[in-house]
């Protein structure tokens, strides 16, 4: 693992966001604003367990947080665009939705797919993240002290 970061690639980013997406959130505005392409399976969804890392502080020395549920798949599309999906959980719909998005935003439709599933995705996952932030904002208590005047 590297210890430097680096930014996301495109490709990185809507990865990242269909991973993270709420569960049957990436089907339902797949099946809502497009018809699903034919596709052949390289790899079935299947469910297995990947390690987590994480650094103390963000920053410190890696170190294995622990195990997680992940569910895997690949998929080719007819005109030959390959997409992959790793998601959190035990969710195979999600995860060939997923893989189905990659490959699509690989096609010339990249601009529809961009616009009609991930753009409405991240809208709808940015929007939840600042409200659970503007919710524990609210409980933040700020503690004041006085200064006793003895130096």
């Amino acid at each position: 693992m590297k210890d430097t970061f680096d930014e996301k690639s495109p490709r990185q980013a809507w990865m990242s966001l269909l991973a993270k997406a709420p569960e049957g959130r990436v089907a339902r505005v797949l099946d809502d604003a497009l018809t699903r392409p034919d596709f052949s399976w390289l790899r079935a969804p299947e469910i297995g367990s990947t390690m987590v890392r994480a650094r103390a502080g963000g920053t410190g020395a890696p170190f294995n947080l622990g195990e997680m549920t992940v569910t895997r798949c690949a998929l080719t599309l007819e005109t030959g665009e390959v997409g992959h999906a790793y998601i959190q959980g035990r969710r195979k719909e999600d995860a060939e939705a997923a893989a189905l998005v990659d490959a699509m935003m690989q096609t010339d439709a990249a601009d529809l797919v961009r616009t009609s599933v991930l753009l409405p995705l991240e809208h709808e996952m940015t929007t939840a993240k600042a409200k659970r932030a503007a919710k524990a904002a609210a409980t933040k208590v700020e503690f004041y002290t006085m200064v006793r005047g003895e130096d």
